[in-house]
């Protein structure tokens, strides 16, 4: 799967409010015309002052529109009266929590030590991290650096804070650096799956704007080599093994011999010539990867942990022949997962592992229309709902999970790598960012 090619609402806040209540006025103020319009047409007919008996009974009957009319706008004056009263509790409940955010003494050691306004850091605790500019995620990457120096939780704590992000599917290029995709190499206010497990990690290995920026590059390209011919656009195939470094693969330790494999054929040079018009010599590559099936996750999930990168697989089962044999020769039924070479599969969706505070396992991901996090039962539950139906229309559907951990100590094993100058990046024309 390719990962630009990955790829469920929000509360309504004050911003809703205002546009609700601007939407009843405007329904109040027509109301309003057409009753005054109704007055002065129907009174040309009596309606005010009927002068002949024949004429009472257009009278009642205009009476009656009025009273319907009259009652429809008391209506809406009772809604619009109930409207700003919410909007001035929410506005209220806003500044309460924002007055709720008092500072620890280890936070105000940190705004010290950092040179941080603890006035500042009180609004960036309460403030969703996709409405940062580049200046405040500079500054809440130094506060969070020494405030939380455990690797796992400050994922966790990152992914969490981005609940609530617009999605965007192809979301990143290579501007200004190439021209082939014209995108810019960053975006703060929007993600798609994969664009988001890069900025989450890519921000809690590093302490300041300009380490992040770096990490992020690093991370999305094969030995951090910008260009839209080095970009990690396969998941299992680039993402996961470029990335060794940063996490590794988890997911034959927990299936423990009860896992399905799959096949997958990557021809780059034809994808980037379709997609980019770019011509390369880059040969075709032939990989063999192991997932879990669904079924199989509430046997794995307590060995989960806060920061784990899921791989989500999608696509159709095999079938069998009509002896009930599977294209390797194992004993298969239509729709079964044992015989997958004879389907197809690809990994269709990325997201992070977060623990709840019960410990319950948890998916947190970036899917239209926003950043949202769920059970991993939950988001199982919803997605195999209709397999049936799916597998007997030969539609794709979920088929399973890929697991990869943080590596113990990733910013070592890039120094290894990269040199004491780690992460290296280098620019399409071979200079060192």
């Amino acid at each position: 799967m390719l990962s630009r090619k990955r790829g469920e609402g929000r509360c309504v806040g004050v911003r809703g409010w205002g546009r609700r209540y601007n939407s009843l006025m405007q329904n109040f103020k027509i109301s309003v015309m057409v009753v005054l319009a109704l007055v002065l047409g129907l009174g040309s007919v009596g309606l005010c002052q009927p002068a002949q008996s024949e004429e009472r009974g257009e009278s009642v009957e205009a009476s009656g529109v009025a009273a319907v009319i009259d009652a429809k706008v008391k209506a809406l004056e009772a809604e619009l009266e109930s409207l700003r009263g919410e909007q001035v509790k929410a506005a209220e409940a806003k500044k309460s929590e924002a007055k709720r955010v008092v500072l620890t003494r280890k936070q105000k050691r940190i705004c010290k030590a950092e040179g941080i306004e603890p006035e500042q850091l009180v609004g960036l605790i309460g403030k969703p991290l996709y409405e940062f500019d580049e200046s405040e995620v500079d500054v809440y990457l130094r506060y969070l650096s020494a405030f939380e120096p455990e690797l796992p939780k400050r994922v966790a704590h990152l992914a969490r804070k981005n609940i609530g992000q617009p999605y965007e599917l192809y979301l990143l290029g290579e501007m200004p650096f190439e021209h082939y995709d014209p995108q810019p190499i960053y975006c703060l206010d929007r993600s798609d799956c994969l664009v988001y497990a890069e900025h989450t990690y890519a921000m809690a290995l590093t302490g300041c704007w300009g380490d992040f920026i770096q990490m992020l590059q690093r991370i999305r390209y094969n030995g951090g080599r910008i260009g839209v011919a080095t970009r990690n656009h396969y998941t299992e195939a680039d993402w996961n093994p470029n990335n060794g470094w940063l996490v590794r693969d988890i997911t034959g330790e927990l299936a423990r011999g009860r896992g399905f494999k799959f096949k997958q054929k990557v021809d780059r040079a034809n994808f980037l010539r379709k997609r980019y018009k770019l011509e390369t010599d880059i040969p075709v590559e032939e990989y063999v990867h192991e997932f879990i099936g669904f079924e199989d996750v509430s046997r794995v999930k307590g060995r989960l942990r806060d920061g784990d990168f899921v791989n989500i697989v999608r696509g159709r089962p095999g079938k069998a022949d009509a002896k009930g044999v599977g294209k390797h020769g194992k004993k298969a039924a239509s729709g079964s997962m044992r015989d997958i070479f004879g389907g197809s599969a690809w990994v269709g969706h990325t997201g992070l592992i977060v623990l709840g505070d019960d410990g319950e396992v948890h998916l947190i991901h970036s899917t239209s229309p926003e950043v949202r996090e769920e059970p991993i039962d939950d988001y199982i539950a919803r997605s195999t709902a209709n397999n049936a139906a799916r597998d007997a229309a030969g539609k794709a559907r979920l088929l399973g999970f890929k697991f990869l951990r943080l590596q113990k100590d990733p910013l070592g094993n890039l120094r290894e790598i990269d040199g004491e100058g780690a992460p290296r990046v280098v620019l399409p024309g071979g200079e060192d960012l």
